[in-house]
């Protein structure tokens, strides 16, 4: 049974969603009429580009090392971060009215729309995990409510493939993808089926994959990442709980969760969103960047992403979020490949301003640990 706070954020996401929905019913750029999901989609993306990466889940096992700094982030912003479904645990915890995942690569995009499939077909998390690596549901998935995520896990890596179930789910997640308006091809859908059956083969035992170089040994498994706690020895992930799960699910079928082909520092992308949440009055609350701006100091990029950070409209309470792989951090257990930190949004644009960051470790010896 719903309590009454995840009963009201769930009312204010319909609104919310209406109200957003409403206000982009227009056609998109290319003067074809979509849905308005679509049409933000559209309006937002810029073209995509290549990683050496197939990144169904994520590489960071420090990643709720930055649980604190979030739990005081305020709920009525907006998310912007880059990845796979990571980003679900800390929109769980922020709760923003809008979230947008933005990624250079398309795949991220078809990814979360596989995503968004599974949470207008999932019942619970339990479903939800079952149905995302292709075991067997519960009879009794309702009595799994207040489940723990360990208890979930347990029996995800107990149960069987269900070959019949993926068999028979597979056109019910195309229908809720084509139900997105966004336009994709047979290339696609062969795209999001090898991205479920990867899930399915994998079970929980997924690892983050790279491809022209060696994974890391300290990869963490999805196992991992779903079971991780805080430094507060809270499990952080958004399949914790029924309320986490339920607060991204309401966004996702409201459709406040919108992926984003772009770069962090390109032309288009992250500019619009900006514009799009300055024309709304609403600040950014979590930019959340894993290491790409790593990448973007390595290929001289990293002043337009600067611009464009500087350009979103933010306050005092929003957060910026990066992950540090070695060898300029080690980890704040033996476990971990990275460390993930949280800095003021607004202190980061100061930096920017002040030519504070010529390089990223100069970038990192400003980021608090």
């Amino acid at each position: 049974m719903e309590d009454a706070a995840v009963k009201r954020a769930r009312v204010l996401a319909a609104v919310v969603g209406a109200l957003w929905l409403l206000s982009l019913s227009v056609a998109a750029p290319s003067g074809q009429a979509q849905p308005a999901f679509a049409a933000l989609v559209e309006r937002l993306s810029e073209a995509g580009g290549d990683f050496d990466t197939d990144n169904l889940i994520s590489n960071e096992r420090s990643y709720l090392q930055v649980a604190p700094a979030l739990g005081r982030v305020a709920a009525d912003g907006a998310y912007i971060g880059v990845g796979p479904d990571q980003n679900f645990s800390y929109i769980a915890q922020v709760r923003p009215r809008i979230a947008f995942i933005v990624d250079i690569r398309r795949d991220n995009l078809l990814l979360h729309l596989l995503f968004k499939a599974m949470f207008g077909l999932a019942r619970s998390r339990v479903e939800y995990v079952a149905m995302l690596t292709g075991r067997t549901m519960p009879r009794d998935a309702e009595a799994w409510t207040d489940a723990s995520v360990e208890r979930i896990a347990a029996y995800v890596d107990g149960a069987p493939v269900d070959k019949r179930a993926v068999s028979a789910a597979r056109p019910r997640i195309h229908e809720q993808v084509r139900d997105t308006g966004v336009p994709l091809g047979d290339a696609d859908f062969a795209t999001i089926d090898r991205f479920h059956q990867s899930f399915v083969q994998a079970g929980l035992s997924l690892k983050f994959q790279t491809f022209g170089r060696a994974p890391r040994a300290r990869y963490p498994t999805y196992r991992e990442l779903l079971l991780d706690r805080g430094p507060d020895g809270r499990a952080g992930s958004f399949l914790a709980t029924e309320a986490g799960f339920r607060t991204v699910q309401s966004l996702e079928n409201h459709d406040l969760v919108v992926p984003v082909v772009g770069d962090l520092a390109g032309p288009h992308a992250l500019a619009e969103i900006g514009r799009l949440l300055t024309e709304r009055h609403v600040r950014v609350s979590v930019l959340y960047v894993s290491n790409v701006e790593q990448y973007l100091f390595r290929d001289g990029r990293f002043n337009r992403y600067a611009e464009n950070v500087r350009a979103l409209p933010r306050d005092a309470r929003g957060m910026v979020v990066r992950a540090i792989f070695s060898p300029w951090a080690s980890g704040f257990r033996a476990t971990d490949a990275s460390v993930s930190v949280a800095q003021p949004l607004e202190e980061f644009a100061a930096g920017i301003a002040a030519g504070r960051y010529r390089s990223y470790p100069d970038l990192i010896a400003f980021s608090p640990r």
